[in-house]
């Protein structure tokens, strides 16, 4: 059974920087694929980010060259590091994962979708709130 846990959310000023964390436990991010999604009340579930089992990593335009994603294997961690925080970039995030525990291999993550939904693997969400 796996479980993904979301850490590292808060407040903080425009022009910011600050990391979140997405860890996995009862299964292993060796061999997965992950994705940041980003939510709030005027939006679908947007796509940030993924990162590819070989490691290749790809943001959207939008937040190109301010966010980035990374992993450390050894603890099963994946992190999206933002920087120059907009009062634009707040929203709840989430992280999912493929290939893991049973959930089979997309062709992409879809661009938006519905949180949480099952084709995934999904962590419980972290605020951030720019101001």
């Amino acid at each position: 059974h796996v479980q993904l846990v979301e850490s590292g959310g808060g407040a903080v000023q425009a022009g910011e920087l600050l990391t979140i964390s997405c860890a996995a436990s009862g299964a292993t991010f060796e061999g997965a694929d992950i994705a940041w999604y980003r939510h709030t009340p005027e939006s679908e579930c947007d796509l940030v980010g993924t990162l590819s089992r070989n490691g290749q990593t790809v943001v959207v335009d939008s937040v190109n060259a301010r966010f980035s994603i990374s992993r450390n294997i050894g603890k099963d961690t994946v992190y999206l590091q933002m920087n120059a925080l907009r009062p634009e970039d707040t929203a709840e995030y989430y992280c999912a994962a493929t290939r893991i525990a049973g959930f089979p291999a997309v062709s992409r993550f879809p661009p938006e979708t519905v949180c949480r939904t099952n084709f995934a693997a999904w962590g419980q969400g972290t605020q951030v709130t720019v101001s």
